[in-house]
């Protein structure tokens, strides 16, 4: 006897937003009862596990054709590719040796209030000293190497997901 798998585009998409909720929640109680305060690095892949969680979730209530499914596969993965991106470039800083960690910067609200928009886009890739502390690990990886995996999993996941023939 043959039997279908439950697993369907919706269920899937409902999965990565289920898995980006799960990111979140444990980004929040880092914060709040770790102490573990995100720098500004921390909070631009929080938006894009947000993104990300969002994208899944409308995809799950939308439940569209393979067309549609294609183009919620690629917004996911983007945003996907955004946070892996700014993951890495925090893996990275927390790579290099202490001598060649840039300076501590000002907190991202005060230059959010201060300067225009690309200007803080360009002072939060730069890095600073906060961004290259590492100050929680898991099975010897830091958090942003967890959210790098994370995010190219979950990358897969979307491609798979959307794409796959499931039912």
């Amino acid at each position: 006897m043959i039997t279908q798998s439950p697993l369907t585009h919706r269920n899937a998409n409902l999965a990565g937003f289920l898995a980006c909720a799960a990111m979140m929640l444990y980004a929040l109680y880092a914060q709040e009862f770790l102490n573990l305060p995100p720098c500004p690095l921390c909070v631009f892949q929080r938006l894009a596990v947000i993104a990300m969680g969002a994208l899944f979730l409308i995809a799950a209530l939308h439940n569209p054709g393979l067309s549609v499914r294609r183009i919620y596969a690629v917004a996911i993965v983007a945003a996907g590719l955004a946070g892996s991106g700014v993951a890495a470039r925090h893996v990275w800083l927390q790579s290099l040796p202490p001598d060649q960690v840039p300076a501590c910067g000002p907190g991202l609200d005060f230059m959010l209030d201060t300067f225009p928009l690309a200007d803080v886009f360009a002072m939060v890739f730069t890095g600073s000293g906060e961004c290259a502390e590492i100050s929680w690990v898991f099975l010897s990886l830091s958090m942003p190497a967890w959210v790098l995996i994370g995010l190219i999993g979950l990358s897969i996941w979307a491609i798979w997901g959307n794409l796959a023939s499931l039912r």
